[in-house]
């Protein structure tokens, strides 16, 4: 394992727990990259009842010994390494919605964590983790427990805060990305995926007394080839899987679009296992394009290292989609398209599903994890490349698994 891993791990604060073998109920949605799962997730993650990770739980798995170039060739896991260890993270982080400030001490211990996981090579050089914990403590201070200013204010102010001599490292955050002014994620050790996610500060620890009411909710597109990990983690739970759904060339849009994009989705530094990828349209065009994976990385993403972008990007769609459909676990499917149109009578549906009392629909979501602006149709800036692999047959074959029209006048 890498040193500088072993080296987060022993800094990372958190307690042993065996509240994840209480556990009573888990939901996990099952989706494909850039299909909308951290929107539709967020949304959910406002029910009282709902507890959800900030983010998604890869980066708990890579620290403690889970993935790809510890247990797996690929995203995909057939046992998981550590179990009571990564539990224990997970337990640690997971919270439900609260309309108060955690207090001081569990504020700086949460931010500390995730901004290890973050830029760990950075935190790590000498001196670095005692500034950390003293400019948090600085923005902090300046925080008060009652203090009414919105989320997004107080998030700014303590990564200013953090960053106030590298104000560039903030553009790797989600929801802060400005002009990347030739600057690209390279960090020698990469645990949080980027766009990294900016820690909350009003939602409260899930406890004992929430076991009986409350549902753990989780999301990661590698979750396609991980069905059965969270049966490993909480066995003693009823795991519910939801599956999300996207046309492909919404999808395969999007996954173009960010495996170009300089500041975010940087997966996999293939380098680290001897591969130098020689992808047409990415390898040559941006500098980060010879080493860097971007998004989930497929069981056959071997046979894609000198493929088109475009076939690259649609078979990490396909074979997401296709691993969630042979795996028959999901008992409720939901299309995106249909969430965006219909927020309030999608998640009445999930709530019903789940057994939970109705959720009051969430005021305007903030845009997740995005290249670019959402606008309708995005697609067709690649419409004529998109509309020649409509044309395939397992294109064809997958949408209509999916109940999807192959009119491109419906693709949203």
């Amino acid at each position: 394992m890498d040193s500088f891993l072993l080296a987060i791990q022993s800094r990372h604060a958190v307690p042993s727990t065996e509240l994840d073998l209480l556990v009573r109920r888990v939901v996990v949605i099952l989706s494909s990259s850039r299909c909308g799962s951290t929107h539709f997730k967020h949304a959910l993650a406002q029910h009282p009842r709902i507890a959800s990770l900030d983010g998604e739980i890869d980066p708990l798995l890579t620290l403690s010994g889970n993935g790809f170039h510890q247990n797996s060739d690929s995203d995909g896991l057939e046992w998981v390494a550590n179990a009571g260890v990564l539990s224990s993270y997970v337990m640690d982080e997971i919270s439900l919605p609260s309309s108060e400030l955690l207090d001081t001490e569990l504020l700086l211990r949460k931010w500390k964590n995730r901004l290890l996981l973050q830029f760990p090579t950075h935190f790590l050089s000498a001196g670095a983790e005692h500034r950390l914990e003293q400019s948090l403590e600085e923005a902090l201070s300046r925080i008060d427990r009652h203090d009414r200013r919105s989320e997004a204010e107080l998030q700014t102010l303590i990564l200013d805060t953090v960053f106030r001599d590298e104000p560039w490292r903030i553009g790797y955050y989600d929801g802060h990305a400005g002009p990347a002014a030739g600057r690209y994620f390279d960090e020698r050790l990469k645990i949080e995926e980027p766009p990294f996610v900016v820690p909350t500060l009003r939602r409260r620890p899930f406890r004992l007394a929430d076991i009986a009411d409350s549902v753990l909710l989780f999301k990661s597109p590698s979750d396609a080839y991980r069905i059965g990990m969270y049966e490993q983690l909480f066995p003693n739970a009823k795991v519910t899987y939801i599956h999300l759904t996207r046309g492909f060339a919404q999808s395969v849009n999007g996954l173009m679009d960010g495996w170009l994009y300089p500041l975010g989705f940087f997966s996999h530094d293939l380098s680290k296992v001897g591969c130098e990828l020689a992808i047409r349209g990415y390898s040559d065009q941006v500098p980060f394009g010879l080493k860097w994976w971007k998004f989930d990385l497929p069981r056959n993403w071997r046979a894609f290292t000198r493929a088109r972008l475009d076939n690259v990007c649609l078979n990490q769609w396909y074979s997401a989609q296709d691993a969630i459909l042979q795996s028959n676990v999901c008992s409720l499917r939901v299309s995106f398209e249909n969430f965006i149109a219909n927020p309030s009578e999608v998640l009445g549906a999930v709530t019903d599903h789940l057994g939970l009392p109705a959720m009051s629909l969430p005021g305007v979501l903030p845009v997740r994890m995005a290249t670019d602006a959402p606008r309708v149709r995005r697609w067709h800036k690649r419409g004529d490349q998109l509309l020649q692999l409509a044309q395939r047959a397992e294109v064809r074959e997958m949408m209509d698994r999916l109940n999807y029209s192959m009119e491109p006048d419906t693709w949203l």
